[in-house]
């Protein structure tokens, strides 16, 4: 697989801006930090770490290609990738889904109160009108 393919196939979310450039710098730092005495050996061990962990993920797949028989090949794994999901894609959905079996409901009713002119609400409404050249702020002794 080629690195151009891996790019394409995994955001920069994935690997969290981590390019082929700053893959060399850090390999120039262990260079460096290591000296050519060390090198050989903690390369061997990154080769060795990889390969574990490459035949544990190929282990899995076989595992779950023998659990699950030939359905296994009909899965749609594309579809079960957590990078595909989008809260708002899947509350959109969700909220707009309708049920084919779902009966027809009647409309519903919604029944409006009538306007009281003296509600508490429109009597603080009047009395935020500005006040005159002669009246004083209201003051309200037992506010803290």
């Amino acid at each position: 697989m080629s690195f151009a393919r891996l790019a394409a196939d995994y955001p920069v979310g994935m690997f969290g801006g981590l390019t082929f450039d700053k893959l060399l710098i850090v390999g120039v730092i262990a260079v460096f930090l290591l000296g050519p005495e060390r090198l050989p050996h903690y390369a061997a061990q990154l080769g060795r770490l990889v390969r574990s962990l490459r035949d544990m993920a190929n282990g899995a797949k076989d595992r779950m290609r023998d659990e699950m028989g030939p359905d296994f090949d009909d899965v749609d794994w594309k579809k079960l990738d957590p990078r595909q999901y989008d809260p708002r894609r899947i509350i959109r959905e969700a909220l707009t889904d309708i049920d084919p079996f779902a009966e027809e409901a009647p409309a519903p009713v919604v029944a409006r109160a009538s306007v009281n002119e003296n509600s508490a609400y429109l009597q603080r409404k009047r009395k935020r009108e500005p006040l005159g050249a002669d009246e004083i702020a209201p003051f309200d002794s037992e506010a803290t």
